[in-house]
């Protein structure tokens, strides 16, 4: 998706695993529960976390000025203050995301940033002080062969799925590829540019650009190829590097990285690059993807189920990075939910209240067990998406113009953990022990701990013994608001259904 995907792939590794979630008795929410037992060994580190929790904002008609929501989503992304937030002007809106929609002549050309810019002046201004991943994804595709000119809207807001058709550039050199993106920085980056014409066109921008990541899910959206995209990946990041020197670069963002390992293999070989060119950044995504006529019961079982296999997928990723391109880091910059209702005419309808929560026990999930295997940066997709535009992936209420349990969720975990804290040992034992995620944290400013309840059903949880514990939790009751204080009792910790809780000493 770019960055939602138009397309939902699931991986074969949890195809399977999916089918089983569909045959299992639900859960009885009054049935009675074996205690949990958890245990917590403060002295022994298992990893550093290098991990940090983010999201990435899509640009959709929603966000643009005047709209209330997107005033509403915009100030909740200052509030939340987070580092490597990635934005994405997507294929479905041309205008909204393409600078130059028609090719050049000698007697002018086409570029315009007046509906681009200010979308684009709200998101840097809300992360002001934070870093960020920009990835402009679509490629005008004037520059492909095609066999008849490609339309597009005249109405920014009118969704175009179609826009991208090209495969072969019509520029082999792709100087002319790179040459686009060099503006497009220089526009943000350096007060303006001079065009192919040679009139310059003053911004009177100066941001800068830590991270950007080279198009979106490249083996879908932009039909092409693991040695062509390394083709691509050079010209755009030798074209931005001349505008903007110090920024870093991400690639790929793949939509499926299980179902082609050659992509990595190939992507993170040096030597399928021109020499100097930076592989300092891969990217991939995980949408969970349960089937037609599951329901919530169903749901608790198959997001995570599919999540375990993706999590096999990404400890193979991580064999072939450090095996390769040890340096490189990795962002996991698109992990959600996508509904089978979405982007049809029953996704009118929101999903249950407490679908919210458990996407958001979903990300808690999946931030636990990325961070213990050194990801760098943790993703959650994405800030707003609304009826027609995969509504089940907002973490914006569209309907209320407030943040959703999975922006409170990621925001709990943005402000109680950081990159330097120490994941110590956290064991989970018992019959339901399965039934929640448990990490604990040595941090500068305390223990802390981290659950997630996957079920919906209320869970008692025992808490290491030693202090006066505090916690705060996102769960059915917190609604469209913030972590609300709950106080232990009895040694224990009580978890609503779906609840993500921070436990502090």
């Amino acid at each position: 998706m770019g960055s939602i995907r138009k397309w939902i792939f699931v991986f074969s590794a949890f195809a399977l695993a999916g089918a089983v979630a569909c045959n299992r008795q639900p859960q009885q929410a009054a049935a009675p529960q074996p205690e949990i037992k958890l245990a917590v060994n403060w002295s022994n580190t298992t990893i550093v976390s290098k991990s940090t929790p983010t999201l990435q904002v899509v640009v959709n008609p929603p966000l643009r000025p005047g709209q209330p929501l997107a005033a509403a989503s915009f100030q909740a992304l200052k509030d939340l203050g987070a580092d490597y937030v990635r934005y994405v002007p997507w294929l479905p809106y041309p205008r909204l995301g393409v600078a130059e929609l028609e090719p050049p002549t000698k007697e002018k050309t086409s570029w315009d940033f007046s509906v681009i810019d200010p979308m684009t002046k709200e998101f840097m201004d809300a992360t002001a002080g934070h870093s960020t991943v920009m990835n402009f994804s679509t490629i005008p595709q004037w520059m492909f062969k095609t066999n008849k000119p490609i339309t597009y809207p005249a109405d920014p807001n009118q969704v175009f799925w179609d826009y991208e058709q090209g495969a072969e550039l019509r520029d082999p050199s792709m100087k002319e590829l790179g040459d686009y993106y060099n503006r497009l920085v220089s526009w943000y980056a350096n007060g303006g540019f001079t065009d192919e014409n040679g009139v310059k066109h003053d911004s009177g921008y100066h941001y800068k650009f830590p991270v950007w990541e080279v198009l979106n899910e490249v083996e879908f959206e932009h039909k092409t190829t693991p040695e062509l995209y390394a083709k691509e990946y050079d010209a755009i990041v030798d074209g931005i590097h001349r505008a903007s020197p110090d920024t870093k670069f991400m690639g790929m963002a793949l939509a499926a990285p299980g179902d082609d390992p050659n992509w990595i293999e190939y992507f993170l070989d040096s030597k399928h690059h021109k020499a100097g060119i930076p592989l300092d950044y891969i990217s991939y995504h995980f949408y969970a993807s349960p089937g037609q006529g599951q329901t919530i019961e169903d749901w608790q079982y198959t997001f995570f189920d599919q999540a375990e296999g993706f999590l096999h997928t990404v400890n193979y990723i991580e064999d072939i990075r450090k095996h390769l391109s040890p340096n490189t880091k990795t962002d996991t910059d698109e992990l959600g939910v996508i509904l089978p209702t979405d982007n049809t005419p029953r996704d009118n309808v929101p999903p249950p209240q407490q679908y919210w929560n458990l996407a958001g026990s979903l990300y808690a999930y999946l931030y636990m067990n990325l961070s213990r295997k050194g990801i760098d940066i943790i993703g959650e997709s994405q800030l707003v998406g609304y009826p027609t535009q995969f509504p089940s992936v907002s973490m914006m209420n569209w309907q209320d113009n407030k943040p959703n349990a999975r922006f409170w969720v990621l925001k709990l975990i943005k402000d109680s953990f950081h990159a330097g804290d120490k994941l110590v040992e956290t064991k989970l034992d018992g019959a339901n022990s399965a039934d929640v995620e448990a990490q604990a944290f040595d941090t500068p400013s305390g223990h802390k701990l981290l659950l997630a309840n996957k079920r919906n059903a209320a869970i008692d949880v025992p808490l290491p013994e030693g202090g006066s514990p505090t916690a705060l939790t996102v769960d059915a009751q917190t609604g469209d608001g913030p972590a609300r204080s709950v106080q232990p009792a009895g040694g224990k910790i009580h978890l609503e259904p779906f609840a993500v809780t921070v436990v502090s000493w």
